[in-house]
């Protein structure tokens, strides 16, 4: 499907510009499925593209975030400004995220393959792995730099909202977005039971 300007490559179209992350983290969160992260290394044919599927924002007063209590060398990618990759090593797995207002981001869960891709990106670190996004990367500028995230092609996908996954702290909050029915979500939702109906009176239990 083409895009409005009659674009179908991903990576014939401009990098999002630095007002798509000056937003708040929820609002870019969504925005950001079916957008298409695009890692050009220098010397390397073709670039490695992934149509995001799932994200997870982290905002402020958020006991899961990073940088709740504040600047650290850890975070220090989070207060740069909007549109940089802050990449941070967990457990010897890289995970990405994209900077928005300061002290808050967007970490890149899952993606659908487009090309260029030999591994699994579902997941955060697998995703960064297909992706050759190492910890070195952290800090690059999305905008001008080799790792970029292009606009979407066509209509927006569906969203869904649930509870963040893999963390501890404030997990409940439904600061997770995804595109219902993809197979490349990392942890699909549990379908919700429905209760059971009470006996009517006069029925055997």
């Amino acid at each position: 499907m083409a895009g409005p300007d009659g674009r179908t490559d991903p990576t014939d179209r401009s990098p999002l510009p630095r007002s798509f992350y000056d937003r708040p983290t929820r609002e870019v969160a969504r925005d950001l499925l079916g957008t298409y992260l695009v890692h050009a290394p220098e010397g390397a044919h073709p670039p490695r593209v992934v149509r995001l599927v799932e994200t997870e924002a982290y905002v402020a007063g958020d006991p899961a975030n990073h940088a709740y209590r504040g600047p650290t060398p850890r975070n220090r990618t989070m207060f740069r400004g909007p549109g940089h990759l802050y990449v941070y090593r967990i457990h010897q797995v890289v995970c990405a995220n994209v900077t928005t207002r300061p002290g808050e981001a967007v970490l890149l869960r899952a993606g659908e393959p487009v090309q260029g891709i030999g591994s699994s990106p579902q997941g955060p670190g697998r995703l960064c792995r297909a992706m050759g996004i190492l910890h070195v990367h952290d800090g690059m500028d999305l905008v001008d730099g080799r790792i970029t995230l292009r606009p979407r092609i066509g209509a927006p996908p569906p969203i869904q909202s649930t509870p963040r996954v893999g963390i501890r702290r404030a997990a409940r909050r439904p600061l997770r977005f995804l595109v219902p029915g993809s197979p490349w979500v990392s942890r699909r939702p549990r379908p919700r039971r429905s209760s059971p109906l009470p006996p009517q009176p006069g029925s055997r239990s």
